[in-house]
């Protein structure tokens, strides 16, 4: 018998006959003898339908703005879980199996006070352990909990998957799953290439390479979490048949288990390539070479919560001026020309210059550490296709480069056939 966390998302639970699809999936692990808590996201398209209704509010209510109180957002955009969570359990229930609902603010799972983006802080997990030693299985609506000021709070975007691992780790937790509409983690997209080849592991760190720099498979946070805590924690697909062979396998289920590096004997020098569409490249021209110029560009930048990925610095022949160059999201652009503008003078720069629709193509592994040439191998492969490389940031188990946007596609195809990933 083992403890086991299954989360599914917005897909997964997106009508009725998906959340009894989700309930077999379920019942197939009670029947094995499994304590079972289950996490679910709201069904597919009612976040962003409660989203617009909450920015539309003002607005419809004679206001010549969108301004809204961030609690009462998460208290509108919460409900998407919380009927999920609701009809799971009746499913269940039809299926001869003892299950109750749980929201956030029940267990609870306490946050800080960062409403629409809450963090974590404590989960109390012993009622929720208590009921499940009793054979109950818990139905928990992911995404939510309760702030220092009593009410609830939301996780941001994503943020079931944060809960999942979060109260894998309160319940200590044997296995953490997550089921999605993919069958597991891929060397890179296989929309874009087709001889993507799905993972049997990947190691935490490199999840989170991967989760940061653009697969969309796990929310950032949750793999965090899952590092930190060392949650064993298997992407699965919710659509498989809930009684094919291997679906209730302990040890081995079908898709991609995300764990810590020791457990994965065989390590590639390189595990898969990720990307991002949508990055925006910002110049700040003949700056002051000087103590604090730095902090002066990206303090301001920081405090207006716009995230800065790859910078790069050239200094001028005579060391006096310099050039800084850095990428943010291209939604982000405005908001940032804003913000340096405002603090010109206090920068010192003489230009400032931006572009956008510019990618970012990451070759991510832990096999990196102790390989030398995986960097020259990229930059010859690029080369040879004739794409111009903007910038390259560099860590012990990535290569992130900078390119044009159309370029995209070919640029993760060569990356991912120069390292051999296309190959079984």
């Amino acid at each position: 018998m083992a403890r086991i966390v299954m989360k599914f998302g917005g897909t997964s639970v997106a009508d009725l006959d998906r959340i009894k699809n989700v309930a077999r999936h379920v019942k197939r692990e009670v029947d094995a003898g499994h304590e079972v808590a289950v996490v679910v996201s709201a069904m597919s398209g009612k976040t962003n339908e409660l989203v617009g209704w909450v920015q539309n509010m003002p607005k419809v209510s004679g206001a010549n703005h969108s301004i809204y109180d961030a609690r009462e957002y998460d208290a509108v955009v919460a409900s998407g879980e919380q009927v999920t969570s609701g009809l799971l359990a009746i499913a269940l229930q039809a299926m001869g199996i003892n299950a109750r609902s749980w929201q956030g603010w029940q267990i609870p799972i306490r946050t800080d006070n960062a409403h629409g983006a809450a963090r974590i802080l404590e989960i109390e997990g012993e009622d929720i352990i208590r009921r499940m030693g009793e054979g109950q299985v818990a139905v928990i609506a992911g995404f939510q909990g309760l702030g220092p000021d009593n009410r609830l709070s939301t996780l941001g975007r994503g943020g079931s998957d944060t809960s999942a691992v979060a109260i894998a780790a309160a319940v200590k937790a044997d296995r953490c799953d997550i089921y999605t509409d993919v069958d597991g983690v891929y060397t890179t997209d296989p929309r874009i290439e087709p001889k993507a080849r799905r993972l049997k592991k990947i190691a935490f760190e490199e999840m989170l390479e991967m989760a940061s720099l653009g697969a969309k498979v796990l929310q950032v946070r949750s793999v965090e979490l899952a590092m930190v805590f060392k949650v064993r924690t298997f992407v699965r697909s919710s659509f498989e048949d809930p009684d094919a062979p291997g679906m209730g396998d302990l040890l081995n289920p079908p898709g991609t288990l995300i764990c810590d590096e020791e457990e994965i004997v065989e390590q590639e020098v390189v595990t898969g390539i990720a990307y991002a569409k949508d990055e925006a490249q910002i110049s700040l021209r003949r700056l002051a070479d000087r103590p604090g110029v730095s902090a002066a560009i990206f303090g301001p930048l920081a405090e207006n919560h716009i995230n800065v990925d790859m910078i790069v610095q050239n200094i001028s022949e005579d060391g006096s001026k310099t050039d800084m160059t850095f990428t943010v999201p291209s939604g982000d652009v405005e908001k940032a020309l804003r913000v340096l503008g405002e603090n010109k003078e206090k920068i010192g720069y003489d230009v400032i210059q931006n572009e956008s629709g510019l990618v970012k193509v990451s070759v991510i592994g832990i096999g990196m550490r102790s390989h030398a040439g995986v960097a020259a191998t990229a930059f010859r492969a690029l080369a040879e296709k004739g794409i111009n490389i903007k910038a390259i940031t560099t860590s012990e188990i990535k290569i992130s480069i900078l390119i044009d946007g159309p370029y995209a596609e070919l640029a993760v195809r060569t990356l991912h056939s120069c390292y051999g990933l296309d190959k079984s």
